[in-house]
């Protein structure tokens, strides 16, 4: 029978199509997904039967095990529940989004383990897990809505190529699908970068949207410093803290983005394009730390969502900060470790913001020498986690 297609585009209300997708899957039907990558097909992983079809429908060349489709970041560690902290990295930075992670698994406390042994051997063939978090928004609410595991791997029209269009998952599979929800051609028409992690090391198992350059990037430390209207306090301690990494990693401050480690700052209630105050720039100097080009910029949630290690001013800082981003609350700390703030010179003479900046640095001596992320400030170490 062929194939039930239902027309995103054309729909002014996608919620229908997104319960039917979520029946088709709970009633064991192989269902066809758009992504921002390329097509997906997926089926309910508690359906052994649903799942040996989707296995049917890959290519002989295609080696790798067959991924599962997960909701978030967070739902993956159901899935990995002792992913390293480079898969981490990886996942909180480029989730959801066109990179299909391969872990070591699966764990024994890994959700895949209560499936049927036939899924379990489909899914963790050369004992691995492939996770991914598809960016679309009628997909990530069928994965949502849908219980148990979502087994889902791409429709492929060749060795090469996979469906980027309803027609071509059609020309890919035909009436192994019984449903597709078609939402027009995919945004990148590429595949997903799959990426294998093993510890802190990574290997590209297959290109796709996401490059070599940009996957480095994506692993390397990442520090976030915060006050509040990051003219003052937060750029002196990221100078000073890219100041003392650089000299322990023997390089130019300048250089430290090209080792994988990104030092930024920010305000909680920070205005866009402000110069640092000028006090802060004269004691700087001081340091052999040039201010001069900084521009404020208020905390995001990419700034948020990309740091391994948050360090506010004060605990208001953190507290507002939290406030806005529950998520990161295991990456937040004040710079004083709770035994004080980091007052505002803001407006003082040069010699309070002095004060200030031999306080922050005093800080930052502890957490170059006691944080796991930074007490060893090995270029390589940090880009692989």
């Amino acid at each position: 029978m062929a194939p039930h297609i239902l027309d995103l585009k054309k729909s002014d209300d996608a919620r229908d199509a997104i319960h039917y997708a979520v029946e088709a899957l709970a009633a064991g039907k192989v269902v066809a997904l758009p992504t921002e990558t390329v097509y997906g097909i997926a089926a309910n992983g508690l359906n052994e039967a649903a799942v040996r079809k989707l296995a049917a429908l890959r290519r002989p060349e295609e080696q790798f095990h067959l991924p599962f489709a997960v909701k978030s970041g967070d739902d993956a560690l159901d899935f990995a529940p002792d992913m390293s902290l480079l898969a981490r990295r990886l996942a909180r930075r480029c989730w959801p989004g066109p990179l299909t992670l391969v872990l070591p698994g699966p764990h024994p406390d890994s959700v895949v383990r209560r499936l049927s042994r036939s899924v379990q051997e489909l899914t963790t063939a050369g004992g691995a897990i492939g996770l991914r978090v598809p960016f679309h928004p009628v997909t990530q609410q069928v994965l949502r809505l849908s219980a148990g595991p979502t087994v889902m791997t791409s429709a492929k029209l060749d060795a090469v190529r996979s469906a980027t269009t309803a027609a071509e998952v059609l020309a890919a599979a035909g009436n192994s699908v019984d449903l597709i929800l078609d939402d027009g051609p995919c945004r990148f028409s590429q595949p997903s970068t799959v990426v294998k992690i093993e510890g802190d090391k990574l290997q590209i198992l297959r290109s796709g949207v996401l490059d070599e350059q940009t996957l480095k990037t994506m692993s390397g430390l990442n520090i976030l410093l915060v006050c509040t209207g990051n003219t003052c306090r937060s750029p002196m301690a990221e100078g000073l803290l890219k100041k003392r990494i650089a000299d322990a990693c023997g390089c130019d401050p300048k250089q430290l983005d090209q080792t994988g480690i990104s030092i930024n700052s920010a305000g909680v209630a920070a205005m866009p394009g402000a110069r640092a105050s000028s006090q802060a720039v004269e004691t700087m100097r001081g340091y052999e730390v040039d201010l001069g080009s900084h521009s404020s910029q208020p905390v995001t949630e990419r700034l948020v969502q990309n740091a391994d290690l948050i360090l506010t001013m004060t605990e208001g800082h953190r507290q507002a900060l939290l406030a806005q981003f529950p998520a990161a609350v295991n990456r937040t700390y004040t710079v004083a470790r709770g035994s004080g703030d980091i007052s505002d010179p803001i407006g003082l003479p040069v010699e309070f913001y002095q004060r200030c900046a031999e306080q922050i640095d005093e800080h930052l001596k502890w957490w170059l020498g006691n944080h796991p992320l930074l007490k060893t400030p090995n270029p390589e170490r940090q880009a692989g986690g």
